[in-house]
Order: C-alpha cells, then sequence, then structure tokens
C-alpha cells in the first residue's frame, strides 16, 4: 500500500468519526496519489480557495512585469474616488486583508452597490488592520482587471489551461467581472492540481508557473490576524495551520491542506462548515503521525 493510500484510508476514518459532509478526497504524497468520493464528482463552488487563485493570478502578472503587489490600488484603478487614507493601500494589502478598510459581509454584496470596488474604496481605512473581506479580493481582481483584461479569461489562458484544467466557469458581478472571493467552480481533482502547483512552489513540470516566491509569501508573510487558534495568521491568500500544515480554506469546507514537511497535499471539497476546523485539525494528526518531523 502506498504512503498516499494510507494517508487516505486515515483520514476517511476521521471523516467518518467526525461525521464530516465531505464531497470529495484527493490525497498526494511525493509523485503517489489516491482519493476518495462521497457523492457525484461535480464542479461546485470552492468558495474563498478562489482567493488563492486570484493570487497566483496576480503573481503571474508581476512576473510579466505589469503591476506590482506594491502598487498602490489607486494608480491601478485611477477613475476611482479613495476614501480617507485609502491612497496608500496597496495591492499586497488588498490580497494579505490589511487594507484597514471595513467592509461587512453580505451574500448579495456585489449587488448591493452599483460597483462593489468603487464602494469598497471610497471608504477610511483604519490603517493596516486586519479586515476580511471578500470585497478586498474583489477589488484586486479588479486591479488586476485593469491590467491584463478580462481576470477570468486570464486565469484560463494563463493558470488553468497549463494544469489541465478547461472550460473554467466563474460567477460574475453585474458588471461582468469575477466576483474571486467565491464563485470558483471546479472539481475535487481540480483543486488538487491548485494543490500540488502550490507544493511544488508554483513549478508544473519544470515550467516555473508563478514565481515562487509569490508561493512561498502565501505561508511565509504572515500578517496577524486575531485570536483564535486556528485563525491567528493570513498571508496572501493562505492561513496558518493547523500545527506544522498551511492552507486554502473556504467556507463549508472546502481545504487545501499543504505539508511541506510529509511533501503532501490533502485536498477536501465538502459541504460541512461547522465541522471544516476539526477536520483540518485531524488531517494535521494523521500526517503528523505517519510522517514524523
Amino acid at each position: 500500500m502506498t504512503l498516499a493510500r494510507t494517508v487516505l484510508d486515515a483520514v476517511v476514518a476521521e471523516v467518518d468519526r467526525l461525521g464530516f459532509r465531505a464531497h470529495g478526497l484527493h490525497v498526494l504524497v511525493g509523485d503517489e496519489t489516491a482519493e476518495r468520493h462521497w457523492s457525484p464528482d461535480l464542479r461546485r463552488d470552492v468558495h474563498s480557495v478562489a482567493k488563492g487563485v486570484v493570487v497566483l493570478a496576480v503573481g503571474i502578472a508581476a512576473h510579466d512585469g505589469v503591476l506590482s503587489l506594491d502598487d498602490p490600488v489607486g494608480t491601478l484603478l485611477p477613475d476611482v474616488t479613495l476614501g480617507p487614507g485609502v491612497r496608500d493601500v496597496t495591492l499586497r494589502h488588498l490580497l494579505t486583508m490589511t487594507s484597514g478598510i471595513d467592509m461587512p459581509w453580505s451574500p448579495t454584496e456585489t449587488t448591493d452597490w452599483p460597483d462593489l470596488a468603487r464602494a469598497f474604496l471610497g471608504r477610511p481605512t483604519s490603517g493596516r488592520s486586519f479586515q476580511y473581506a471578500n470585497a478586498s479580493t474583489y477589488t484586486a481582481a479588479r486591479a488586476l482587471d485593469a491590467r491584463v483584461g478580462d481576470v477570468g479569461a486570464y486565469v484560463q489562458d494563463r493558470l488553468f489551461d497549463p494544469l489541465g484544467i478547461d472550460d473554467l466557469a466563474w460567477d460574475r458581478c453585474p458588471l461582468g467581472h469575477v466576483v474571486t472571493g467565491g464563485g470558483l467552480l471546479l472539481r475535487t481533482a481540480e483543486v488538487a492540481r491548485v494543490g500540488r502547483l502550490l507544493r511544488d512552489r508554483g513549478d508544473l513540470d519544470g515550467r516555473q508557473l508563478v514565481p515562487a516566491a509569490v508561493v512561498d509569501a502565501m505561508h511565509d508573510d504572515w500578517v496577524a490576524a486575531g485570536s483564535s487558534p486556528a485563525y491567528d495568521r493570513y498571508a496572501l491568500a493562505g492561513w496558518g495551520g493547523p500545527g506544522r500544515l498551511w492552507r486554502l480554506h473556504g467556507a463549508y469546507g472546502q481545504l487545501v491542506l499543504l505539508d511541506p514537511v510529509a511533501d503532501a497535499v490533502v485536498t477536501i471539497t465538502a459541504d460541512d462548515h461547522e465541522r471544516a476546523d476539526a477536520t483540518a485539525a485531524a488531517v494535521a494528526r494523521v500526517l503528523t503521525d505517519l510522517v514524523p518531523a
């Protein structure tokens, strides 16, 4: 039995023990893979995992020289009226949720405002405090759009086509822009291809698809995010933990769990917000037990 299969069986046992409502599970350890499905293998919304995809797209654009993570957002969107202090907010601040702009979440936020990006940037900033908001990633994608054109088409061409993922589907706002804080539909194995790219620091079969420094910053350049142990560190779309892991984490249990020690990625799609943190912690225990430091 391969180590990937051993990990998979152990994680399945934890999913069953917790009663976690998983759709799919994909395990990558080294070059070994194993997977399990509890429901039809359909494309489903991966929620905030999409934020990681936006970071990768911005990294590609930065490598192309069309923008920088440290560009002030006002220079990327020069026709937007900025709120007090917002002229100092950069693209990096938007993607690390440190713009200090308070925008309460709403399930209909892209239709609550004539233009969500303008509404977001028109608010005042409190400084470099952590303020998690889907509107922040949406606004970052609008800034990217200003330099590369339609972000959905750009991501398809520069990221998903090389990964072998065809006909990518995004939700779009009434203005036609991809939503990016969620609304990206992928199968479990497709999410796992993104996870492999992250594990391999942006390298795809010897081709540097995304700059390694950008992937590293997704789990190295931490900002303080709060006091909750599961959500105390955030970087460029990456959360710290559990344990020695780092992760992309979407609502309702969409998890890309990366363990650098085990050279492993465990990808889970689900419909269970309540048990997601416990499941992530269980995966961390499984990997630590099977591949000690």
